[in-house]
């Protein structure tokens, strides 16, 4: 396969994933996005599955699972009808059959600490996340209106190691390109606490107001979403992440009054640690909050 040609099929992909995350909380009409993208249904349904292993249905039931099994954590005040509406069921029963065949148990048992345990055994793939997390006790957000930010990124299928050569890809191209000021920024579509790491949608972004015809023919854009966000200010080593993330939300979240949103967290990278050469890390995570 020419190289323009599979550059051209990872972008159709892309592009199908980020409507599915961004639309996950309305009706999902696939004639209507094959409309849009200007391929037929057929085409549109195998590259997807060819570069994402899943077809176009079970990737919009996974991610609406994994979006309410993150709201029933952090959104005590919201019943569980709210949330199966907000990540786009509109029958509570079907929502109810859906989410106990994916996790084993139902989502009131997953909100009263049931979660704890289908968590732990993702957790338990990085001793550090399972370590005490009380140093992270005394961090305070700010809480923060952030505008829409639009990025050159490269997605990631797995929050594993596969990262780093992700982040060496994207660094490459900016360099290549002569892109002076930039950003690195880490989308995590998914919560890595309650998703399987090697199923996470990880991605990896570079935010620049420098114009550059090359990148753009390279690698895609999508734009972060606006809104109000929790902000956390942290350095660190590479394994710490995971751990402070799982405090973020198993932690802080419960015991605060804010709830989050569909909208996924992203990190805002002053030192990355995929790209250091001592795996350090200072970092600013956003993670959507309302009250």
């Amino acid at each position: 396969m020419k190289k323009e040609t599979l550059e051209k099929r990872t972008k159709i992909a892309n592009d199908i994933m980020y409507y599915i995350y961004t639309h996950i909380d309305t009706h999902i009409d696939i004639e209507e996005l094959s409309y849009d993208l200007n391929i037929s249904k057929f085409h549109m349904h195998r590259i997807f599955k060819e570069a994402f292993g899943k077809n176009i249905y079970e990737s919009i039931k996974s991610i609406r699972l994994q979006k309410a099994a993150n709201l029933l954590l952090t959104n005590r005040y919201s019943t569980i009808s709210n949330i199966a509406n907000l990540c786009g069921y509109s029958s509570h029963s079907s929502f109810i059959k859906a989410f106990t065949n994916r996790f084993e148990m139902s989502p009131k048992l997953w909100r009263s600490g049931g979660y704890k345990v289908y968590s732990n055994k993702i957790m338990s793939q990085s001793k550090k996340a399972m370590e005490s997390k009380a140093e992270f006790s005394r961090l305070i957000p700010s809480i923060v209106k952030m505008p829409e930010i639009e990025c050159y990124y490269i997605r990631n299928k797995g929050y594993n190691i596969n990262i780093k050569p992700t982040w060496q890809k994207l660094h490459t191209l900016a360099l290549n390109n002569d892109i002076k000021e930039y950003k690195h920024i880490a989308l995590l579509h998914d919560n890595p606490v309650i998703t399987p790491l090697n199923e996470c949608q990880y991605i990896a972004c570079i935010k620049t107001d420098e114009k550059s015809e090359l990148l753009s023919q390279r690698v895609p854009k999508f734009k972060i979403s606006n809104g109000v966000y929790a902000k956390f200010d942290l350095k660190g080593h590479q394994g710490d992440i995971l751990k402070f993330i799982n405090w973020v939300y198993h932690e802080w979240l419960l015991n605060s009054d804010y709830e989050t949103t569909t909208k996924p967290s992203y990190i805002i990278y002053h030192k990355n640690n995929f790209l250091s050469l001592d795996n350090e890390f200072d970092m600013s995570f956003y993670v959507s909050v309302n009250y």
